[in-house]
């Protein structure tokens, strides 16, 4: 932010409902749950049967896509190293908001880094917010290709693609909540070992 920016903003929240009054309305609690992996690893198949599922039991939810967010709040950005940054900085702050009105909410993004899943984990705050790898290998990915996008890499037509021109970090070993391999495990079975981590920890 620009200093004098800052010298003219004055954040007011100590007015405003708080969370656990929206939470009380709502009777459910607030959450956001990351999903990380390459594309077609199974992030965004995982959160749509997921929501779906809470939805109908009764459950406010919000899905934040990659591809979504990059279409609209994020079109000015790219895949740099800065531009990836940026655009995780923002789906974090706009994940705090919904949490924040006690929605529950899934957020499907590469996340490519460690850096960047600790920044969006310090965004929202480590209590709310949930770590969850779905892996995958680049091979698998590559033959599963839902969007064509691995043929257009081969192709020479995609530059800075996670896996192969771009680094993907996996989670060192403490380091995501939980890990859905989306090789060894059907989509139900993803689905079901999500919502069993989440309802042992009370989160949903």
């Amino acid at each position: 932010m620009f200093p004098e920016m800052a010298e003219n903003i004055y954040p007011e929240f100590e007015r405003m409902l708080r969370r656990e009054d929206k939470e009380r309305l709502l009777g459910q609690r607030g959450v956001v749950v990351w999903l990380y992996g390459l594309s077609g690893s199974g992030k965004s198949t995982i959160a749509n049967a997921f929501e779906r599922l809470l939805h109908s039991r009764g459950k406010l939810t919000q899905i934040l896509d990659g591809d979504n967010i990059r279409s609209g709040l994020n079109s000015n950005l790219g895949f740099t190293d800065e531009d990836r940054q940026e655009n995780i900085r923002r789906i974090a702050e706009v994940s705090k908001l919904y949490l924040n009105t006690g929605v529950i909410t899934l957020c499907s993004f590469i996340t490519p880094r460690r850096e960047l899943r600790r920044a969006a984990k310090e965004i929202v705050g480590q209590g709310d917010f949930v770590e969850v790898y779905v892996r995958a290998s680049f091979e698998t990915c590559a033959e599963r290709d839902p969007k064509g996008l691995y043929a257009k890499v081969q192709a020479g037509q995609v530059a800075n693609f996670t896996g192969k021109d771009s680094m993907f970090e996996e989670p060192e070993a403490d380091e995501a909540d939980l890990i859905l391999d989306t090789e060894a495990h059907e989509l139900p079975v993803c689905v079901e070992q999500l919502e069993q981590f989440l309802r042992e920890r009370s989160l949903i």
